[in-house]
């Protein structure tokens, strides 16, 4: 199980201002953050998990979770941001991953707009949520699953998943590394909250863009569409070049975007 004391002492001295909890095992670390609300006294609060039994990714999908082995973790936080641009934390979130993956000398990427993968392999995904409370305001909690020490994947995942252990060869000791994720996400949600956008992130996101420059294909609900992916603007949307040339500005919650070409 993750040493919560020894997940402390690595915290220390970075820029995390938050309480960390670790938990053998929970239903989902975003609903375990939510339920613990009341006890936050309005400060961030980190909630990890040993094991998941109802883990979920974007679009309702399932999150597999072997015990022991990787990192599933929740953010809860009131960010000091209009609800309607609390969707940009979540790119935030993706570039905070990539850069604690990096600093482990791991070549992360990101897939737009919050898949982390590797050699084009996913090895993070983000699930983002909002409360709303009856003052008007809201809480945010960032749901983050790591693939850190697994060896083995289902079949039917088997081609487009990976892990740190995977692509590297060797274990990785999960405490630094979440203490690592835990400060990312600090710097990089205060440089957001800070400007009210992307802007300050943006050309370091785009530089670690995956999918940049790749033929896609936008799955719309009004009709699905191919074109380039050039880049993000400040909000974090997708910005595609059609076939005729038109740059269009996708946003996340209303359409996904696949790589033509594989996963990515």
């Amino acid at each position: 199980m993750l040493d919560e004391k020894k997940l402390g002492e690595a915290l220390k001295g970075g820029c995390w201002e938050g309480r960390a909890i670790c938990l053998e095992t929970t239903d989902s670390t975003n609903a375990e953050a939510k339920r613990r609300i009341p006890e936050t006294n309005g400060r961030i609060l980190a909630v990890t998990a040993e094991q998941q039994t109802a883990g979920r990714g974007r679009r309702g999908r399932a999150w597999i979770s072997p015990p022991g082995q990787n990192l599933y973790f929740s953010v809860l936080l009131q960010p000091d941001l209009p609800s309607q641009s609390a969707s940009m934390l979540t790119p935030a979130a993706a570039l905070a991953v990539c850069r604690a993956l990096r600093a482990a000398d791991v070549q992360a990427r990101i897939k737009w707009p919050n898949d982390v993968v590797i050699g084009g392999k996913k090895t993070c995904g983000i699930l983002t949520e909002l409360f709303f409370s009856g003052d008007g305001g809201y809480w945010m909690v960032t749901g983050i699953g790591i693939n850190v020490n697994q060896e083995k994947f289902p079949a039917e995942i088997e081609t487009v998943a990976t892990s740190l252990k995977r692509e590297k060869g060797r274990e990785y000791g999960r405490e630094e590394l979440l203490a690592c994720v835990l400060n990312e996400l600090t710097n990089c949600f205060q440089s957001v909250c800070s400007s009210g956008d992307l802007s300050a992130l943006r050309e370091e996101y785009e530089g670690l863009l995956a999918n940049r420059m790749e033929r896609v294909e936008v799955l719309d609900p009004a009709g699905s569409w191919k074109g380039t992916a050039l880049g993000i603007d400040d909000t974090g949307r997708l910005l595609v070049r059609r076939n005729d040339g038109s740059v269009e500005a996708v946003f996340a919650g209303e359409v996904s975007v696949r790589g033509i070409y594989g996963y990515v």
